[in-house]
């Protein structure tokens, strides 16, 4: 070993006593008073009301999707741009004309969400033809059918 993974040691140690020690301090040092406010649960700066199993639109877990769609070609591209960078001639061509297909399959998938508006928010103007939002419940039922 001879001392090549020293400072790597001394790293970890060094940030597991620091935070030890701020565990520590905050414990000794810190209010011990428990009051209903501190005891409710903290949901990014807003007071928390309503139900727990509050129904979310589709719309929140289709953009989370895309998201992950869309942006997991990086993790492609990043893989094809290392191998590209020591490739031989022959390997090149192939290489290219596979990432241009893939490409030109990403970029047809995202004009087709933005077709469908599938990244819109508003709920309105995204819903396809024949649909409409029923009553205060966000659900969209076909228009014309008796409800």
């Amino acid at each position: 070993m001879d001392g090549a993974y020293l400072g790597l040691l001394l790293l970890a140690l060094t940030a597991g006593l620091l935070s030890a020690g701020m565990i520590l301090l905050s414990t000794v040092l810190g209010p011990k008073k428990v009051t209903p406010y501190k005891a409710s649960p903290y949901e990014c700066g807003v007071q928390p009301v309503g139900d727990a199993r509050e129904r979310f639109p589709i719309k929140f877990y289709l953009v989370a999707i895309l998201f992950v769609l869309f942006d997991i070609e990086i993790v492609f591209l990043w893989g094809w741009m290392a191998a590209f960078k020591d490739a031989g001639p022959e390997f090149m061509v192939f290489s290219y004309a596979e990432v241009a297909i893939y490409m030109a399959t990403w970029i047809v998938g995202y004009i087709y969400a933005i077709r469908v508006g599938a990244i819109e928010w508003d709920e309105a103007t995204s819903l396809s033809k024949g649909m409409q939002v029923a009553g205060d419940e966000h659900e969209p039922v076909i228009a014309g059918a008796a409800t």
